[in-house]
């Protein structure tokens, strides 16, 4: 297997936090970035000790700046430089430096000319026992391609000087991969890694701001280590990413992440690239959709959560043995009510409020689930069961709620539930259509990552949603028969709604679940009948569908009274209607697709601009 590493650079906080960060995740080692090191308080030395005491081996020192092709004076000045990086080097213990390709405006170009500066700096290097890798930055004055870097090397023709390959300068510009798989796997000293999604913007910006781990973007990663593993390469896998969404958040999650993406990518390699092989992976279980959603409340708030529950049309099918936990049903729809005292659903309701504590998801073999989350880092979660309880697999998911994982020997509600007889009916609800959870900007490519990785998940494209008061950023996940969806949302402006339940709620978690039905206009006639309320949409959103689509009048007039929002995609048709927030917190959506697989993305301004009337102002303290 090779080493495991990632740059300091990649991770928020002063080093010696991002090198416990590395280390608690699992890395092997680490490469250290100049920039840390000249603003940390400790020597060389010491953060080498830092790095033993960690079990960390220092992969390199980076980045050595403007050093081929300088004319003289600043020729003899780079060497002077890099014998002083080279006594640093020999403090931290590392023995690799890397050079990456000259943008000064005084450089002068030609291959030869750099191939004889790198000659001259390997027999330098070689007389301490050091090597130098020279890597082509997109955006370099006379060298911005990797072929160009090895050529330079390969005419440097020194045992010390070898090629640094980094995914973003070689898949960013559009370089074709196949010319690596001619380079010796002993000339390559370092493979960087690092995703970015498809942005238009000059490369530099790009690179600076939006790199991604692997699997979090569209840059074809898994093209580029085909080529690596053509060389025979058996060095380190380096993940090196700018990106300030994770210079941002917490320097232990982005290290798991980062760890997290690099097993998914030798697993991604392993059947066709051996010298990839790890430990496997257990192959993704497969999903079937949502087997129940629990909520934790506390008593009071679980009778109105429950006579909301029986408006929407589903009945109370079962009361917990032991607990105070209630089971409610309709279709393949379940829901649980939980207003225990103490347990896990109590820490949630006292952290986090009234809201969605678990999800559990329909799979086809629980212990592979468990398996592969394990594997991945996922934070699993125990607690003691009653006597004849079942013991349901989970792991800690958005915001510490939990994720179960339920297979058919996970179905049997009788075991903890006594049956509760009902003459309630309805039956016009199917199944959950999917679950939006709300979460910081700065943690969606983080769950993103979690749940494409663990699930049989597949992301769709990001979508950018105007609410009132700022914008949103929306990511829906699905699986093959789109049974089950997750819909990311996050935003950085800290009024938006999203943004909102965040802070009112404590942290990321569920703010609505969708439910789908036949005949959206006979289920919420029932359901009116039976108490229930809906979001109000103004005229003249209604004004406008009618000239969009030219709709027959009598199905406006239907659309209008009862408060139902329009979507169509091609032949495809999608009607939504919102139930009002539940305490300030969560609310639920009532969908009918007609070959429709979107999620209604051209009306959320206009739920969320409803939804922004009817909550209290931010300013205002609850009563």
């Amino acid at each position: 297997m090779n080493e495991r590493s990632i740059a300091t650079v990649s991770l928020s906080g002063a080093l010696d936090e991002k090198l416990r960060a590395i280390a608690s995740a699992g890395f092997d080692g680490v490469e250290i970035f100049e920039n840390d090191l000249l603003s940390f308080g400790s020597g060389p030395r010491d953060i080498a000790k830092l790095c033993g005491d960690l079990n960390l081996k220092i992969s390199a020192f980076q980045p050595f700046r403007d050093f081929e092709g300088m004319p003289e004076p600043q020729r003899a000045r780079n060497f002077a430089r890099a014998e002083r990086k080279f006594d640093l080097m020999q403090e931290l213990g590392t023995d690799l430096l890397l050079i990456c390709s000259n943008v000064s405006p005084a450089s002068l170009g030609g291959i030869d000319r750099a191939a004889d500066d790198f000659r001259e700096l390997g027999d330098r290097a070689a007389r301490r026992s050091l090597r130098v890798g020279y890597e082509a930055l997109a955006w370099g004055r006379h060298v911005n391609d990797y072929r160009d870097a090895w050529e330079i090397v390969r005419r440097a023709d020194h045992h010390a000087i070898g090629i640094i390959l980094d995914s973003f300068h070689a898949l960013a510009p559009g370089f074709p991969t196949r010319a690596m798989a001619s380079i010796p796997g002993d000339k390559i000293f370092l493979v960087q890694l690092a995703d970015a999604p498809k942005l238009e913007l000059d490369i530099l910006s790009w690179s600076r701001h939006f790199r991604s781990f692997p699997g979090q973007g569209d840059l074809p990663v898994g093209e580029f280590m085909a080529a690596i593993a053509a060389t025979g390469y058996a060095g380190p896998l380096s993940l090196e990413i700018f990106n300030d969404q994770f210079r941002a958040g917490s320097a232990t999650q982005t290290a798991l992440d980062g760890l997290r993406s690099l097993i998914l990518l030798e697993d991604q390699l392993a059947p066709d690239w051996p010298n990839f092989a790890t430990e496997p992976l257990a192959p993704k279980a497969k999903s079937r959709g949502t087997g129940f959603i629990e909520f934790a409340v506390n008593e009071t708030k679980a009778g109105e959560l429950g006579r909301l529950f029986a408006q929407l049309g589903f009945r109370k099918s079962g009361a917990h043995r032991s607990k105070a936990v209630e089971r409610w049903s309709q279709g393949d729809v379940e829901l649980v009510i939980n207003s225990e005292t103490d347990g896990f659903a109590h820490s949630h309701y006292v952290t986090h409020g009234p809201g969605v504590c678990a999800i559990a998801l329909d799979v086809d073999n629980a212990g592979l689930a468990m398996q592969r989350a394990e594997t991945l880092k996922a934070r699993t979660f125990y607690q003691p069961v009653g006597p004849g309880e079942l013991e349901i697999p989970a792991i800690h998911g958005v915001g510490g709620s939990l994720l179960y994982f339920l297979d058919q020997a996970g179905r049997n509600w009788d075991t903890d539930f006594e049956p509760v007889p009902s003459n309630a009916s309805g039956d016009a609800l199917l199944a959950v259509d999917h679950i939006a959870q709300s979460m910081p900007y700065d943690e969606m490519l983080s769950w993103l990552l979690f749940y494409t990785g663990i699930l049989d998940l597949k992301r769709l494209p990001q979508m950018e949603i105007s609410d009132p008061r700022g914008l949103v950023q929306s990511q829906a996940i699905v699986n093959a028969d789109q049974s089950l969806r997750f819909v990311l949302n996050g935003s950085s402006a800290n009024r938006t709604l999203p943004a909102r339940f965040i802070s009112e709620f404590f942290g990321s978690g569920v703010q609505h679940v969708a439910f789908s039905c036949r005949d959206i206009f006979a289920t919420v006639a029932q359901m009116r009948k039976r108490g229930a309320d809906f979001l109000d949409i103004p005229a003249n959103y209604y004004d406008d569908i009618e000239a969009k689509y030219d709709l027959a009048p009598e199905l406006m007039a239907q659309l209008r009274t009862n408060h139902i929002l329009y979507d169509r995609e091609g032949d495809g048709e999608f009607f939504q209607v919102y139930t009002h927030i539940f305490d300030e917190r969560f609310f639920f959506e009532i969908v009918e697709r007609r070959d429709y697989q979107g999620f209604g993305a051209a009306n959320a301004g206009i739920r969320l601009a409803a939804q922004a009337r009817e909550v209290r102002p931010a300013s205002m303290p609850r009563a």
